[in-house]
């Protein structure tokens, strides 16, 4: 049988490590973006950003499977093109 002294900071540490499982237990799961709020994101935000700094074409991605693309027209008009991805 061995015997493990524990020193001050090992109990410490495994306070630290306890603290941090209850707060992750605690949180709430995070909402997944709703294919509804990223074209609400992207017709509102990334047009403004994209209107403001008079920029030719943009494609963005959110890495959840959302893309969009803007891109300026002749007339000075933003032509949009998004997709969503749901996941169910």
């Amino acid at each position: 049988m061995a015997l493990k002294i524990l020193k001050r900071e090992d109990i410490s540490m495994n306070e630290s490590v306890n603290e941090l499982k209850k707060i992750m237990e605690d949180e709430p799961e995070k909402k997944k973006i709703s294919p509804q709020k990223w074209a609400g994101f992207v017709e509102s935000t990334v047009v403004n950003f994209f209107d403001e700094h008079k920029i030719e074409k943009l494609a963005i991605e959110d890495g959840n499977g959302n893309k969009a693309k803007l891109a300026r027209t002749k007339d000075n008009g933003i032509k949009i093109e998004y997709s969503s991805t749901v996941l169910m």
